[in-house]
């Protein structure tokens, strides 16, 4: 694919996620630009989505082949709610009417919502076949973006992703497992924390940034997918390989404000439908991405 034909677009490219994926993508050939809310440079622009007019100018000069949508709130615990549904529904629209109104030709548009949509089902592997019941704002926003979405689905060339919990190096402590991993990299003699028997996916990074190429450069459309690998892992298990992979251990201290009302025990996905479009992503041991996020 020549490169003319590989400018993508990603909102939100000064995440955690958008940082990977950028790279990721440029070391493939891709020529990537961005939106951010606070900088800009030669390829990234200064775009507020909820400001209709700062996506169209953006349109107007890159005009992308592809797009993938990362501005969002992503914290689950973020206290201002209006802003969950503000940013992650409201501003996808904003993003979707403006591609309509400009009549761009995009090859594919990556829609990420969120695996917490999913709410609390009673199942050990959740699967896209699911009715979704979202349990908390940050989830009720996704899905009511997924839905608003889906609206455009006759007019242009959509994946809705699920991406179920993933981490590595450069993820905001405010995040679990980044959280657990300074706590020992800083040497604590304690950390605090709410649920430890939850299980959760926790997919490497890379995990992401492959799912997400490949579904770029695949011939799906019109389809909501897990970003998932079937692969739970207890927070108790975390602490315990932390303390392998630091030498030492630490003390765990339950508190009660950190045991979130509705807290979902378990929260692992179906890879089925994703891997029969892309083909199996492999993935590091998650011990070693541990060490990495520890060592680094």
């Amino acid at each position: 694919m020549d490169l003319v034909f590989k400018k993508v677009l990603i909102f939100g490219i000064d995440s955690f996620t958008g940082k990977n994926i950028s790279a990721y993508l440029k070391s493939f050939g891709y020529d990537v630009y961005g939106t951010s809310l606070f900088s800009k440079s030669d390829k990234i622009f200064k775009c507020d989505i909820v400001n209709k007019n700062d996506i169209l100018n953006i349109f107007k000069k890159i005009r992308p082949n592809y797009i993938i949508h990362l501005s969002a709130i992503s914290f689950v615990a973020h206290k201002n709610h209006e802003e969950f549904y503000k940013i992650n529904t409201i501003g996808t629209l904003n993003i979707l009417d403006s591609i309509v109104e400009l009549n761009l030709n995009i090859e594919k548009i990556i829609l990420p919502s969120s695996a917490t949509v999913y709410g609390s089902q009673g199942l050990e592997i959740l699967d896209e076949s699911l009715c979704p019941k979202p349990a908390n704002h940050y989830g009720a926003s996704k899905y009511a973006m997924e839905c608003l979405s889906k609206n455009y689905f006759d007019k242009l060339d959509i994946i809705i992703t699920r991406p179920f919990n993933y981490t590595g190096i450069g993820q905001a402590d405010n995040f679990l497992i980044p959280k657990v991993v300074k706590h020992f990299k800083e040497s604590k003699k304690e950390i605090e924390l709410g649920n430890i028997n939850v299980s959760r996916e926790f997919n490497d990074i890379y995990f992401l940034c492959e799912s997400y190429k490949r579904l770029l450069e695949s011939n799906c459309k019109s389809e909501v997918v897990n970003i998932a690998s079937n692969r739970g892992v207890k927070l108790l298990d975390v602490i315990e390989l932390m303390n392998d992979i630091s030498g030492y251990e630490i003390n765990i201290r339950i508190n009660k404000l950190l045991v979130r009302k509705n807290e979902i025990k378990s929260l692992t996905g179906s890879s089925d439908k994703l891997f029969s479009i892309i083909g199996k992503v492999k993935q590091k041991f998650f011990k070693d991405t541990l060490t990495e996020m520890f060592e680094t």
